[in-house]
């Protein structure tokens, strides 16, 4: 059975998008093509909080994912804060959501408010629920970037 890992990583770089590259590397998933998609939860697989991924491929491959990103300019002061929460009912289906700022607590609150509204949207009740944020102090001299992400199973062939 597949498995959905949720991992995360931050990292500067001397371009947003290098510094993007390097968080994607903390959470070991910079070698696949993400392909992000909506926030449903299939019924069946396990939920596991890894931090830092497994292989889970070859490299180029395709990785779907649920991702939450961050990015702070050197120029700015306030932390690059990233988060994913879960909501799944006693069917095992569920949602995700996800969502990026600068607080880390608004960051939470928001997870919150879109969880209970998801849920609410289509009549389940959760019965396992969680939210983990992740935040970044801003570099002096880089870009900072933080990365949440749900991994969904294992990579495929993108060709």
């Amino acid at each position: 059975m597949s498995v959905i890992r949720v991992v995360w990583g931050s990292a500067t770089g001397p371009t947003a998008t290098a510094a993007y590259d390097a968080a994607l590397a903390e959470a070991n998933i910079h070698n696949y093509n993400l392909v992000t998609v909506s926030s449903v939860v299939p019924a069946d697989p396990p939920l596991e909080v890894v931090g830092t991924a497994p292989d889970l491929g070859p490299v180029g491959n395709r990785l779907t994912v649920v991702q939450s990103k961050a990015t702070v300019s050197p120029e700015e002061s306030d932390p690059a804060v990233a988060g994913i929460g879960w909501a799944r009912s006693e069917s095992g289906r569920g949602i995700f959501y996800e969502e990026a700022g600068s607080d880390p607590e608004s960051v939470s609150e928001a997870i919150e408010a879109g969880l209970a509204a998801g849920t609410e949207r289509r009549d389940w009740s959760a019965i396992d629920e969680d939210v983990l944020v992740r935040a970044a102090d801003p570099a002096e001299d880089a870009y900072t970037t933080t990365v949440v992400c749900a991994v969904y199973g294992e990579s495929s062939p993108i060709l």
